[in-house]
């Protein structure tokens, strides 16, 4: 996608955190972090099972949760990491929420909406592309992923 920008600080650690708690508590590890001004202002990782609803993946949740701390449903100015490249639904609410920039660690050949599958961002009807920057933390977030998997088969 894009180079990181001269300066760049990751807040991938506190999104991978996410994930970790997320697999603790027996949900795919995906992580997720919104950042404003060098600031984490929301957090979560995949809480399907526990909420058994199938939206709440870490970055709709990160995304809701901002969006009520600053009441509103436009995130501008702010910066979404997640350790997953994330699915056409996530993507879509990427978009709907004007997050500016996106930082994604494992990509998704599978499921993912950025990348491969839907690529929601390139298509016309998409109001809003942020910046996307790739491959963050991708092996520790591939290695989590595995991990947890393989535990299931």
């Amino acid at each position: 996608m894009k180079e990181q920008r001269e300066g760049f600080r990751s807040f991938m650690a506190a999104a991978l955190d996410e994930a970790r708690a997320a697999s603790a508590r027996g949900e795919v590890p995906v992580g997720a972090v919104v950042v404003r001004a060098g600031e984490v202002v929301a957090r979560a990782g995949n809480r399907t099972r526990e909420l058994a609803d199938p939206t709440a993946h870490a970055e709709m949740l990160a995304i809701r949760e901002a969006c009520r701390l600053a009441g509103s449903e436009r995130l501008g100015g702010h910066d979404l990491y997640v350790t997953l490249e994330p699915c056409p639904m996530c993507a879509a609410a990427i978009s709907a929420a004007r997050v500016a920039r996106l930082y994604y660690g494992a990509a998704d050949p599978k499921s993912g909406g950025v990348a491969v599958g839907a690529r929601v961002f390139s298509h016309p009807q998409c109001h809003h592309v942020p910046e996307v920057y790739d491959g963050i933390g991708a092996g520790e977030a591939e290695a989590l992923l595995k991990d947890f998997f393989a535990t299931r088969r």
